[in-house]
């Protein structure tokens, strides 16, 4: 086990430095999006209103998600959480 999570560190702090853009690619970036990518990243105002548009549903996604997680409402007791609850699985 602390084998596996020396390697899990190892390799998180190791694609950091591999994740970045190189040189070239960070000063054909715009403003806000440098070293994040390669290549030449959004080019108009429709690639902007794609990227938020992601981004709003995956804000969605994840809270609800979430939420479901956390809280299902489910009170059927032969619903699939409570009998995952009760034969401890």
């Amino acid at each position: 086990m602390k084998k596996g999570a020396l390697i899990f560190v190892w390799l998180f702090f190791l694609g950091q430095a591999m994740a970045v853009a190189c040189d070239v690619c960070e000063k054909d970036q715009p403003k806000g999006f440098e070293n994040i990518t390669h290549g030449a990243g959004p080019s108009g105002d429709f690639d902007y209103y794609i990227i938020w548009g992601a981004i709003i549903i995956v804000g969605f996604t994840l809270f609800y998600s979430l939420k479901y997680l956390i809280r299902p409402k489910e009170n059927d007791p032969d619903h699939i959480k409570n009998i995952v609850r009760n034969e401890g699985f």
